[in-house]
């Protein structure tokens, strides 16, 4: 049996447990589906490497939609060195005289290596419309040159995948409310998330127009409903991986060697007089 039918009989079992349920995705089938999904991610770096692919990933979506927790689900078993996050801070003067897109194309994957971009070139068409940070004519520039920068991508033989994490008002009200009492989350809720509440609507009318603009068969959005954080995670990554055509890379079978013995000693006598973390637990 295929990896695309191990993953449809998955997601088949998947409704078939969670069918006539309300609310959250169960904790023990999210997790056990995570970890299979997770060790198909560890083929697909395998294979990419191996081609010498170049994927990019773009995560864009509603503040609080949960973006950085599929991100995190996607590379924590993988090697940092193959999927690399790009979150850019905002912009310096010196960047923003540089072409718009400049400082974007700069962290572009190499041969071999998978970009996951945690916010892109789409914030032109997001938080700098709505909050004024460009220009009408920039903006607009944006929206008819956005298309054709990608069809380029695309067919200089780049992968690229677009997703939008879209939540309610409720959903992200309640989130940040959580960010504002929890203080392992405190540091998430930023001066600009508070304007975005404010500014519910107009961020709809820029992802609508966005939409759009961009939404084009080449280089599609993919919408991810992200009101369960659970679902969310699972069903983005499924669709990543069975948007790229990936299979099983042939790998050398391992054999872990023993220490030289002809080198032997006492390497933790050696230790005992060095500076040790107390151990209060």
């Amino acid at each position: 049996m295929g990896k695309k039918d191990n993953r449809k009989e998955s997601g088949e079992r998947q409704q078939s447990e969670r069918k006539g349920t309300e609310g959250k995705l169960e904790r023990n089938l999210y997790e056990e589906t995570l970890v299979d999904l997770q060790a198909e991610l560890v083929k697909l770096q395998e294979w990419v490497v191996a081609r010498g692919e170049r994927v990019i990933v773009v995560f864009e979506g509603r503040d609080a939609a949960g973006k950085g927790g599929v991100i995190k689900r996607i590379t924590e078993r993988v090697s940092p060195r193959i999927f690399r996050v790009v979150a850019l801070p905002a912009p310096t003067e010196r960047e923003k005289s540089q072409l718009y897109l400049q400082r974007y194309i700069t962290n572009f994957p190499a041969g071999g290596e998978i970009v996951l971009f945690d916010r892109s070139w789409y914030n032109r068409a997001g938080v700098e419309r709505v909050m004024s940070f460009c220009s009408e004519t920039q903006y607009r520039q944006f929206l008819t040159s956005c298309p054709q920068f990608e069809k380029s991508l695309v067919d200089e033989g780049f992968r690229l995948i677009k997703y939008w994490f879209d939540i309610s008002s409720e959903e992200q009200e309640r989130r940040m409310r959580a960010r504002i009492t929890d203080p392992r989350k405190i540091w998430k809720l930023s001066p600009m998330d508070l304007t975005s509440r404010r500014h519910w609507y107009d961020y709809s009318r820029a992802r609508d127009d966005m939409f759009a603009a961009t939404d084009t068969t080449y280089a599609p959005w993919n919408v991810v409903r992200a009101n369960d954080k659970r679902r969310a995670r699972l069903n983005c990554i499924s669709h990543l991986l069975n948007s790229i055509p990936y299979e099983k890379t042939p790998r050398k079978k391992v054999r872990l060697p023993k220490p030289d013995s002809a080198e032997a000693f006492d390497d933790m006598a050696t230790l005992a007089s060095r500076r040790f973390v107390p151990e209060l637990f």
